[in-house]
């Protein structure tokens, strides 16, 4: 999943249920690898003109008291699930976004809720996910559950979303490695658009368009990506999914039933492919089931 195979799994938690789900999704994965769990809770002190006796040091001393109580708790939970499990924990005032970008540096995986409160208010809102996910050094997960306890149902497909991009090709390995973690299919699920436009032009062109020629072109550039995987991941048997419309439609759709939902990103900027945009936010808050970002191969 990452260069740094033998780092912990880290959690941001703040107090919400969302993070509670993502803790203790967070520690399966961990026990899954081997690895130990690092719950990261960071108290972000407002700053500026308006706060005043906000920046008093007893405030921040009951904050950081209050973050020490929460992952203490936590700590506590999973060790009674997990009890072989090494989990440390970390309370620290800072900038969310900034720590767990470094915190990613020694990471195996980052994982996230999908919604929060406290200092993770807004954490995964807008810009501040795209910075995230685009400078972060190792996968990130962002946990949304169908279930009370935030653990998905096991026996669903990982499903990875291609779209020709050279990110396309972090998202199929990672996907192939946790696919075959978990003994269960890959769903390699890649969608095209047919042209669009206003001008007149384009509007009668869709009717003459060998629509059969482009799917088969289009099925090839989903061969191309999964080329040499099946071959060194022969357990995982891989379903391949061609279809024409919007990817987000069709991620959301296949999400219904997936334990894992797999896609991948650039190094630098905002996210591309199936992660642009509105796309990136629609899976974010609607998909339901959890959300694995690829850090890229190079």
């Amino acid at each position: 999943m990452s260069t740094n195979t033998m780092g912990p799994v880290v959690v941001g938690v703040d107090g919400s249920e969302s993070a509670g789900h993502a803790a203790r999704w967070a520690a399966v994965e961990a026990v899954h690898r081997h690895l130990s769990l690092r719950l990261v809770h960071i108290v972000k002190v407002p700053v500026g003109p308006d706060v005043g006796g906000l920046m008093d040091q007893g405030y921040v001393t009951e904050l950081k008291s209050a973050g020490r109580e929460l992952v203490a708790g936590l700590q506590a939970e999973i060790a009674e699930i997990h009890p072989d499990l090494d989990v440390h924990t970390e309370v620290t005032v800072a900038d969310p976004v900034t720590t767990l970008i470094a915190e990613s540096e020694a990471a195996h995986l980052v994982v996230l809720g999908s919604r929060g409160l406290g200092g993770f208010t807004g954490m995964l809102i807008g810009s501040t996910a795209v910075t995230l996910v685009a400078h972060g050094h190792c996968p990130v997960a962002v946990i949304r559950s169908r279930t009370p306890d935030g653990i998905p149902p096991v026996g669903g497909p990982v499903v990875v979303g291609l779209d020709g991009s050279p990110a396309s090709a972090a998202a199929v390995a990672l996907a192939f490695e946790e696919a075959s973690l978990r003994g269960c299919d890959l769903v390699a699920l890649h969608t095209w658009t047919q042209y669009q436009s206003d001008n007149a032009y384009a509007y009668a062109r869709q009717f003459v368009v060998d629509w059969n020629a482009i799917d088969a072109r289009e099925r090839e550039v989903l061969a191309e990506r999964l080329a040499g995987w099946e071959e060194k991941f022969p357990d995982v048997v891989v379903r391949r999914v061609v279809t024409r419309g919007r990817p987000v439609s069709a991620l959301l759709v296949h999400s219904t039933d997936a334990q894992l939902l797999v896609l991948g990103s650039r190094r630098h900027g905002g996210l591309t492919g199936m992660l642009l945009g509105s796309t990136s936010q629609a899976l974010i808050y609607h998909a339901t089931c959890p959300l694995l970002v690829a850090r890229p191969t190079h």
